[in-house]
Formats: structure tokens, C-alpha cells, sequence
């Protein structure tokens, strides 16, 4: 009895840690399929206003992308959402994950493209820091 206690606890810590490895998120670089967005794209490795950028490239155009600030703490979970496709009654962007966690708040602004996401889009952007702290990715 003891016995199958003690490997179904194994078994479950196991699990847990092999979750919490696969998630690791919060400090930079992610674990993963996370790449850093300046080493897929033409595009500055600190971007002021979103910090460094990470994202799992088979989820482009959308994301999400990974923002860390300078010492490469999360900041923020970010998606960029093509502009014809938030005009298009058929698509859907359903159950945004924020990988990050906890939601501070969140911010929406249009952007007309950049390398990587050459369509105008909308960038929505959770921020897991509260407003005062967006400072950390302010600048270079």
C-alpha cells in the first residue's frame, strides 16, 4: 500500500515538474517553442514600449509574443491581430491565452506593420506588471 502511494507521488511530482518546465515563461529566454522574435525578423531585440519579444513562430501572424523588459522579467503577453481579420464577421480570435498569468490590465492600439507582421493589425496586450511598471520597457 505504501509502495503504490509513494509511486503514484512520484508519478504526479513528475508530471507536475514536466508542466512547470514546459511553462517556464516568466523569466527570458522562455522555455519551449519560443524564439526570439529579433533572430526570426528584421527587427530591434528591445523594442521600446513592448521590450524583448519571443513568440512561437507557427503561431504567426497572432502570437502570442512574450514581452520581458531589460532584465528579463515578463512584462506582458501580447497579439497582433491582422485588421482584415477583426473585420471579417467569419474568424474569431477565441480563448486568448495570457501564458504569463495574472492580467493586469490590457491595452488594444493599431499599429500599420512592421517586419514579421507586415499587415496593418491591432496589438492587444496583457499586461501582468501594473500600469506604473510599464516603464520597464520604455526605452533602450
Amino acid at each position: 500500500m505504501i509502495f503504490r502511494f509513494a509511486v503514484a507521488a512520484i508519478g504526479i511530482a513528475a508530471l507536475t515538474i514536466s508542466a512547470l518546465a514546459a511553462d517556464q515563461v516568466e523569466k527570458a529566454p522562455p522555455s519551449g517553442a519560443y524564439k526570439k522574435v529579433s533572430e526570426l525578423v528584421k527587427l530591434p531585440d528591445f523594442l521600446p514600449g513592448l521590450g524583448q519579444l519571443y513568440v512561437d513562430p507557427k503561431t504567426l501572424p497572432a502570437g502570442p509574443f512574450l514581452a520581458y523588459d531589460h532584465d528579463g522579467k515578463l512584462v506582458s503577453t501580447v497579439y497582433m491581430l491582422p485588421i482584415e481579420d477583426l473585420t471579417n464577421k467569419d474568424k474569431r480570435f477565441d480563448d486568448l491565452a495570457a501564458p504569463g498569468g495574472k492580467v493586469d490590465h490590457v491595452d488594444v492600439y493599431f499599429n500599420a506593420g512592421h517586419p514579421g507582421v507586415e499587415k496593418p493589425h491591432a496589438h492587444v496586450v496583457l499586461w501582468h506588471v501594473p500600469k506604473a511598471a510599464e516603464t520597464r520597457v520604455a526605452g533602450q
